[in-house]
């Protein structure tokens, strides 16, 4: 048997599948799915939710760009320069 009845209430059946999950269905037969799925559950006991993990800091990177920055800046004053100096010359 694919699925074993764990619990019936007035408004839902709950079934138990066999790789241990479980499936929500209305007394209709209509599946129950996402949020209102582990609504139920969770009112019968079925389930727990877990806490988020708590966020840990992010380390502040923005010293080591800001450095990355001016030295990409700097490599690329002295190459238009000398391309500004080459343009004059031709022009000459």
């Amino acid at each position: 048997m694919a699925t074993v009845l764990v619990k019936k209430t007035a408004t839902h059946k709950i079934y138990k599948r066999k790789d241990g999950r479980y499936a929500v269905t209305t007394v209709k037969g209509a599946a129950v799915n996402g949020d209102d799925k582990a609504a139920v559950l969770l009112a019968e006991g079925l389930i727990q939710l877990s806490q988020p993990a708590p966020a840990e800091p992010e380390v502040e990177e923005a010293p080591a760009e800001e450095a990355a920055a001016e030295e990409a800046t700097a490599e690329e004053a002295p190459a238009e320069e000398a391309q500004a100096e080459e343009e004059t010359k031709d022009a000459e």
